[in-house]
């Protein structure tokens, strides 16, 4: 079952790239006590993701940020080498590039996509959503292969 707006966002564990090489970032590292707006991408360097889904959000992070929001992250079923180096590929230095690489967030959230007819294995469903101090305000499902309601443009309308 997925999650829905009012939902708390489940405990999980993602990677990012530090200093020294991953480092985890906890759930409650980074909703607690912040607004947080979230996107998931089925994988990246995949055709939407990089043409449209992560652009989206680096050309409109200052706008997004002016709104109040604390932090923009990307998430992905990939690891956190993959997730750093297509961020500094696509200029996301204002995002936190978060791998999910085993996927247990994707799953916790019940936003899982079986990607096996593609050669990906269990990736996420595209999506976007605001959470504040950990609770979903907003939430936009893709459905299918479409990139139509999860836009940066779509979450700024909602801030």
């Amino acid at each position: 079952m997925s999650v829905k707006v009012g939902d708390k966002i489940p405990e999980a564990t993602m990677k990012v790239m530090g200093e020294k090489g991953p480092q985890d970032l906890t759930t409650a590292e980074l909703f607690g006590g912040k607004k947080v707006v979230v996107f998931a991408v089925p994988g990246a360097y995949t055709p939407t993701c990089s043409a449209a889904h992560l652009p989206s959000f680096v050309v409109n992070a200052d706008k997004i940020k002016a709104k109040g929001v604390d932090s923009i992250v990307c998430v992905s079923v990939n690891d956190a080498f993959v997730m750093d180096a297509w961020g500094k590929d696509k200029n996301a230095e204002e995002l936190i590039m978060a791998g999910d690489g085993n996927g247990d967030f994707t799953r916790a959230m019940g936003l899982e996509l079986d990607g096996s007819g593609f050669g990906l294995g269990t990736r996420s469903i595209r999506y976007s959503l605001i959470a504040e101090d950990g609770v979903i305000t907003a939430l936009n499902l893709e459905k299918g292969g479409a990139y139509e309601v999860s836009s940066a443009e779509a979450i700024l309308e909602s801030l």
